[in-house]
């Protein structure tokens, strides 16, 4: 090994990670087929999420819960302008690029 250095990390000298034997290790994914769409499944995650927090008196639990629960209506949002055919960014970015090209 006249030439290689070892790589340190921790202030130990390591050797380099060998692939040999992975494949026994490495696990199967786990698939799972979901019996609703993602959008569905977005709108029941809000819907829970409000009724749990109307549930609760005002205080810091309560506006978790409503801050997840907006969340998930945006990230329903985000999805179906990406599924959209003709994608358009929404208008406040528009408004921020222009503003930039100044």
């Amino acid at each position: 090994m006249a030439g290689y250095r070892l790589p340190i990390i921790g202030g130990v000298r390591c050797a380099p990670a060998s692939s040999y034997g992975m494949e026994q290790r490495m696990q199967k994914r786990r698939r799972f087929k979901h019996e609703k769409t993602f959008e569905e499944r977005l709108a029941e995650q809000a819907h829970r999420f409000r009724e749990s927090a109307e549930a609760l008196p005002p205080g810091t639990a309560r506006e978790l819960l409503l801050t997840r629960a907006r969340q998930a209506e945006t990230a329903s949002h985000i999805n179906n302008w990406l599924r959209s055919p003709g994608r358009q960014p929404p208008q406040v970015l528009e408004n921020l690029v222009s503003d930039q090209k100044k």
